[in-house]
């Protein structure tokens, strides 16, 4: 089945609230993102080179377009601390109109506004 989206969340993991911050704020400042949410803890259980680790991380989940999820997914790794960053793209099935016009307009590049 094909997923038909024009909206998306981009959720990140942070190795704390201000590598979460710096991050959300530079895609919104690019205009990659509408919005970022800054969510500053939570315990990550997980296997990274067959060992389960447990720690603490930060939470940064953006608003944008489908157009502009792969340039903010870009630039997020260009300046993230971990070596395999995650960063995901959860399509939007729908949502509130004014809203979802909001992201639109908010995450059109400089030069073409």
């Amino acid at each position: 089945m094909s997923v038909n989206y024009s909206h998306c969340l981009v959720y990140v993991t942070a190795a704390d609230a201000e590598e979460a911050r710096l991050i959300g704020r530079a895609m919104v400042e690019a205009r990659l993102a509408a919005c970022a949410n800054v969510f500053p803890q939570m315990v990550p259980i997980f296997l990274w080179e067959g060992e389960i680790g447990e720690g603490s991380e930060s939470v940064v989940i953006m608003k944008t377009t489908r157009e502009r999820a792969e340039e903010l997914i870009a630039a997020v790794e260009a300046m993230h601390s971990y070596e395999c960053p995650c960063a995901v793209i959860l399509p939007l099935a729908g949502g509130s109109r004014a809203f979802l016009d909001w992201i639109s307009h908010e995450t059109v590049p400089q030069g073409d506004a």
